[in-house]
């Protein structure tokens, strides 16, 4: 059974810094790309950032996120990261990751406010 299951979100200040992680199990797939996306109220899902999925492949960002959000895999712990540094208003979202063949985690709210 797959399973995503996203961690690490909260509130933060204007400014401040926050990891996501997510736990993937159930599944195996050298050529997923795994990737974040968020959702803001009232907005459509985004991408926020996409690893490649071969070894020379680049990541993609989301412009809005570029420079400040930095995704990384764990393939030793199954885990897949998102830092996220500089946060403002604009990045108050529930935030999911996905293998990129149709399974998606149950997402995890991160809110930035004073």
């Amino acid at each position: 059974q797959v399973q995503l299951v996203e961690s690490g979100g909260g509130l933060v200040q204007p400014g401040g810094s926050l990891r996501l992680s997510c736990a993937a199990s159930g599944f195996t797939c050298a050529w997923c790309a795994m990737s974040w996306y968020r959702q803001s109220p009232g907005k459509e899902r985004e991408l926020v950032e996409r690893m490649g999925n071969t070894r020379s492949s680049r990541p993609d960002y989301s412009a809005a996120v570029k420079a400040r959000f930095t995704m990384s895999i764990d393939n030793v712990k199954s885990a897949v990261y998102l830092q996220m540094v500089s946060l403002n208003p604009e990045d108050t979202a529930v935030n999911y990751c996905t293998n990129g063949a149709g399974d998606w985690g149950q997402g995890t709210q991160v809110t930035v406010s004073s």
